[in-house]
């Protein structure tokens, strides 16, 4: 029994190191804001390409926040980390990092794209002013999730913030950003 329990801890402490080591490697090799930009110009190029009305949608945006590369994984524990760029009016303004961390049933590694879309000055100017934003704490993020057919224009959105997340296969539905913390970087 001591020997069964033994492992589990090892395993718990193998599984942490090793996403830990993960994090760390990814943080390591932080992006400059050339790549970022370059990495954001395609995922917002796909996002138009996948949502019906889009681009109009983030037209109408104050501003659209972009994680292009959000790396998740782990081994029952897991940790996810990416770089991005808030955009204002279309121009980068802000480079932000997104973390976080979660328990359970999971193996691997996978790579999203997320999108927050900025609906309201009030909301943008709370997200700003924060030196750690987290979502579901700090502010709500609704997640827009409809049929292929639909155009995102079609849909009375009265959310303050709006996310979409993504990967090269499409929309990612059911997913959360409830814990990921937003913070500010310098490049």
């Amino acid at each position: 029994m001591l020997t069964l329990r033994l492992n589990r801890f090892w395993y718990l402490i193998s599984a942490l190191i090793f996403t830990l080591a993960t994090l760390t490697t990814t943080s390591a090799q932080a992006a400059s804001a050339q790549e970022i930009n370059i990495k954001t110009n395609a995922a917002l190029k796909h996002f138009k390409n996948e949502v019906l009305g889009g681009e109009i949608f983030l037209n109408s945006a104050k501003a659209v926040l972009v994680f292009p590369d959000v790396i998740k994984a782990g081994i029952g524990i897991g940790g996810e980390y990416g770089e991005g760029v808030l955009r204002i009016n279309g121009q980068p303004h802000t480079y932000y990092s997104t973390a976080a961390a979660s328990i359970g049933f999971q193996l691997g590694a996978q790579s999203k794209s997320v999108v927050l879309v900025f609906m309201s000055n009030d909301a943008l100017q709370n997200f700003r002013n924060s030196k750690g934003w987290k979502a579901g704490v700090d502010g709500s993020v609704a997640l827009i999730e409809w049929g292929a057919a639909k155009d995102i224009n079609t849909i009375d959105i009265k959310d303050p913030i709006i996310g979409f997340v993504f990967n090269n296969k499409g929309l990612m539905y059911n997913l959360t950003l409830e814990g990921s913390k937003f913070t500010k970087i310098s490049r």
